[in-house]
């Protein structure tokens, strides 16, 4: 508490704390919602039983383990095969043909799932476009990338086994074609699964994938806050063609992007791209450009941006190394292909998997600096889950004014598939060329417009986003509350086989104890009667209900049980089976019998015995 003002200082601890898993972890979650994140850090707190922020920082901090489980807490994967079936029907049924009919019949339809989880999503694309293609021209057109920033998600995904629960909401004949039983689960058909593309991408920080026809994130914008809503829809309408399909979840409207996307769908959330200039997703576009600006100065930011867009927008994979084996920068094909990020920049090079493998590089940029030239490799091969890749690598010493060589370049390129990699980097360069020219002249209309409509329709927005804020809280609350009914679930089937497996063995147990002929009575360590078999009814005439949890030496029988005391006592202070023991009875039918009972330390109860009673010879007197 801060001047009397509670939670202050709790939110200060908070911010420090996600501060803390940026620098830590390259996880940023500054642009979460606050309400459902801190929700989620309290419970996974809960269970770690830390009841404060700095506490909980000083477990991260001494257990890594407890990243992980952080991590899954918070991001909450619930997801399934074509989840919401009247929003995917919409989207067979209305914008494939649209989107279908765009397109001739040789060019390539790109596809992103964002926030795709454990991948049921992304094969649900792949499988709605192979149903209206057919599988082989899906084979030969569609590429489908799924992203996400979960890895032990992403590494369900990329197995592309589920069990057979989650295949449930597919019909029999469609699990049949797209699935094979592996064992108790089910494993995605291989010649599709290679056209699925598997990757961690954070849509907050990383550059989109570009030139796609249709982008799906669903129920993942509802956990940012409205700035970062609005930097990620920024990435969208750049990562989208003019006239392509963004479909978003339930809990998801475009309020006021009016301008930049067409209402195709406002009930099943389905978007079109409008005709216009792309918006770099770098950085925000200035609001008005101040008429003292001077031109030297602008232009050199203007290409500093132009430059990190080229280089990302280029086909194939790139990275820099400096002199001293630090990497420099690696553009966005790159990560997605080798499975590095942004936080790799800066580390030393030998401590990536790249570069031992598909190659041994640290030895050709070497060579390549000591000699001043460049090296090529050609064909290099790189295994993958679905197959094997082949690369063209070049190895390229950059030296400074001074002649010495201050850092070296590496380049990939993919030569597995085909393309027109040439033509589609001119056409990108001078679609981002022409756009950068254009943005200056009509940015201050633009601005005036908006200002118009923002006066225009306050009321109503500020209304929209009130309700759009509590929606999405619900929605937040909603998939919370199936989580936590799927791990239920699961505890209940555990529970449910444990108790099967204790009533199996009571059941045998018992089965044991009636199949001896002889008497068999267990006594726990207060000497209170536990177990009394069918043998000890028929010897004394005494039903379980009658003596359990009875004390032995209250039973009124014809076993003279005190004479017995002795006998077991000794039996729990040594521990050790005694010899048995005739005792002079009267049995159920009232005659004079000899009891031999024989007393072994019952090893299941601290300080318990088992007595087994058999009838001897005859007393003389009878």
């Amino acid at each position: 508490m801060v001047d009397g003002q509670p939670g202050v200082e709790t939110d200060e601890e908070l911010e420090e704390l996600l501060r803390f898993l940026r620098d830590a972890r390259g996880f940023d979650f500054t642009g979460y919602k606050r309400s459902s994140l801190g929700r989620r850090i309290r419970k996974r707190m809960s269970d770690a039983q830390v009841s404060t922020y700095t506490d909980y920082r000083d477990r991260l901090e001494t257990n890594a383990d407890e990243f992980d489980a952080l991590f899954n807490s918070i991001l909450i994967n619930v997801t399934s095969v074509f989840r919401d079936p009247e929003a995917w029907t919409f989207l067979q049924r209305e914008v494939l043909p649209e989107l279908l009919a765009r397109s001739n019949g040789e060019e390539e339809i790109r596809v992103w799932s964002a926030g795709c989880s454990s991948g049921e999503e992304a094969y649900s694309l792949a499988i709605m476009f192979a149903e209206a293609l057919g599988i082989d021209e899906a084979l030969e057109r569609v590429k489908i990338y799924g992203t996400d920033i979960d890895d032990e998600a992403l590494r369900d995904a990329r197995s592309g086994l589920y069990p057979a629960k989650v295949l449930e909401p597919l019909a029999p004949e469609l699990r049949d074609k797209y699935f094979e039983q592996n064992g108790a689960r089910f494993a995605f058909r291989s010649d599709l699964r290679r056209r699925v593309i598997f990757g961690r991408h954070d849509i907050t920080r990383d550059a989109p994938i570009s030139r796609l026809d249709l982008l799906v994130c669903r129920n993942t914008l509802m956990y940012f806050n409205v700035e970062a809503q609005t930097q990620i829809i920024d990435r969208f309408h750049f990562a989208l063609r003019e006239g392509g399909f963004l479909f978003l979840g339930k809990a998801e409207m475009l309020l006021n992007d009016a301008e930049r996307f067409e209402v195709m769908s406002m009930r099943q959330r389905v978007f079109r791209r409008r005709p216009g200039e792309a918006t770099p997703p770098y950085q925000p576009v200035p609001v008005k450009i101040r008429a003292g600006l001077t031109g030297e100065l602008h232009s050199a930011a203007r290409h500093r941006q132009l430059r990190d867009l080229i280089l990302d927008a280029a086909p194939g994979a790139a990275l820099a190394v400096d002199a001293d084996g630090q990497v420099l920068l690696i553009n966005n094909h790159a990560r997605v292909e080798f499975g590095l990020t942004s936080n790799d920049i800066g580390r030393p090079f030998q401590d990536l998997e790249i570069s031992y493998r598909p190659v041994e590089l640290r030895s050709l940029i070497e060579q390549a600096n000591h000699e001043r030239r460049t090296l090529r490799v050609n064909g290099a091969e790189r295994r993958v889950a679905d197959g094997l890749q082949y690369f063209d690598i070049l190895i390229q010493p950059l030296t400074g004014p001074d002649g010495t060589v201050s850092a070296t370049h590496i380049t990939f390129t993919d030569v597995t598939v085909s393309t027109q990699l040439k033509s589609e980097i001119k056409r990108v360069r001078e679609d981002l060329e022409t756009a950068y020219e254009e943005l200056q002249s009509t940015n201050e209309e633009l601005e005036t417009t908006n200002e118009e409509l923002q006066s225009s329709i306050e009321e109503l927005e500020t209304t929209n986003e009130e309700l759009q804020s509590t929606n999405e809280e619900l929605e937040t609350t909603n998939e919370e509350l199936q989580s936590g009914n799927e791990e239920l679930e699961t505890m209940n089937e555990e529970m449910r086989v444990r108790t099967e497996e204790l009533d199996e063995a009571r059941t045998f147990l018992e089965a044991v104890l009636t199949s001896i002929a002889a008497g068999v009575v267990v006594l726990d360590q207060g000497m209170n009667v536990k177990s009394w078999n069918r043998g000890a009814v028929d010897l004394w005439g005494l039903r379980p209900d009658e003596v359990i949890d009875q004390s032995f030496y209250g039973l009124d029988f014809g076993l003279p049980t005190e004479k017995l005391r002795e006998t077991i006592q000794l039996c729990v202070d040594t521990g050790r089976r005694g010899e048995p023991v005739p005792v002079p009875s009267i049995n159920r039918l009232g005659r004079s019998i000899v009891c031999m009972v024989q007393c072994s330390p019952f090893d299941g109860h601290n300080g318990g015995v088992v007595l087994l009673m058999e009838e001897g010879r005859a007393n003389s007197s009878e």
